[in-house]
C-alpha cells in the first residue's frame, strides 16, 4: 500500500509540481493544503502517513500545525520543507516532533529519502543542515540551552498580528478575550523591544512567521 501524503504550501504551482514530482515516486498524495489551519483539519480527517508541511505558511505556520497534527493525528510523521537553514528553525521543528526537515533548495530526492525514513520512524535532515543545529537540540533537551524568547502561543499572536488581523479577530481566532489578546501585543512589545506594529511584523518576517 503507498504511503499517504498530506502536502502544505501557500503556492499552489510549486505544491502541484512535488504533488506530480512524488506520485512519480509511488506516493499517494491525499489532499493538498495552502494553510496551516486547513492542513491540522485535514490531518485530523484524513489520518495521512506523512504531512509535508511548508515553514511560512498563513493563518498557522508550519512549526504550530506539525504541533497540531501530532495532537489530532499521532501516528502522522511530519516533514518540513523550507528555505530556511538557519539554526534556531531546526532546533524548535526537533523540539516539536517533526520527523525531516528538508531545504527546497535540495534536490527532490532529499524530500523522497526524508519521507521514506520518516515512514521507518527515522529522522532525517536535508544534508544542508548543519551538525551544530542537531547538537543544539541534544543540549536543549538537557536544559542546557536558553530558552526561547517567545511562548508557542506570543508565536501565535505575533504571526496573527503581522498578517494584519485585529485585536478582537485575534481574541477570536485564539478563543481568548479581547482584554487577554491586547495584553500578549503588550508582552510581544516589552520582550521585543518593540514599540510598534511595524516593527513586530518586520520581527515576524525575520522569524520566518510570515513573508514580506
Amino acid at each position: 500500500m503507498p504511503i499517504g501524503l498530506l502536502l502544505a504550501d501557500d503556492h499552489p504551482i510549486f505544491r502541484q509540481g512535488l504533488k506530480t514530482l512524488l506520485e512519480k515516486e509511488g506516493f499517494h498524495v491525499l489532499a493538498e493544503s495552502a494553510d496551516g489551519f486547513e492542513a491540522v483539519s485535514l490531518a485530523e480527517k484524513l489520518r495521512p502517513d506523512i504531512a509535508v508541511l511548508d515553514f511560512s505558511m498563513p493563518r498557522l505556520n508550519g512549526l504550530d500545525a506539525a504541533k497540531a497534527i501530532h495532537g489530532v493525528s499521532p501516528r502522522t510523521k511530519v516533514i518540513m520543507l523550507t528555505v530556511h537553514r538557519e539554526e534556531q528553525y531546526v532546533v524548535e521543528c526537533l523540539n516539536a516532533g517533526v520527523k525531516g526537515y528538508v531545504l527546497k533548495s535540495e534536490a527532490a530526492t532529499a524530500l523522497v529519502e526524508a519521507i521514506r525514513e520518516a515512514h521507518r520512524g527515522h529522522a532525517y535532515l536535508s544534508p544542508g543542515i548543519s551538525r551544530i543545529a542537531v547538537e543544539s537540540c541534544l543540549l536543549r533537551t538537557r536544559g542546557e540551552a536558553p530558552a526561547e524568547i517567545l511562548s508557542p502561543r506570543e508565536l501565535q499572536v505575533l504571526q496573527l498580528i503581522a498578517e494584519g488581523n485585529t485585536t478582537r479577530v485575534i481574541a477570536e481566532r485564539l478563543s481568548l478575550t479581547v482584554k487577554t489578546a491586547e495584553s500578549y501585543r503588550t508582552g510581544l512589545m516589552a520582550k521585543l523591544d518593540i514599540h510598534e506594529t511595524a516593527g513586530l511584523v518586520r520581527y515576524a518576517v525575520r522569524r520566518g512567521l510570515v513573508k514580506p
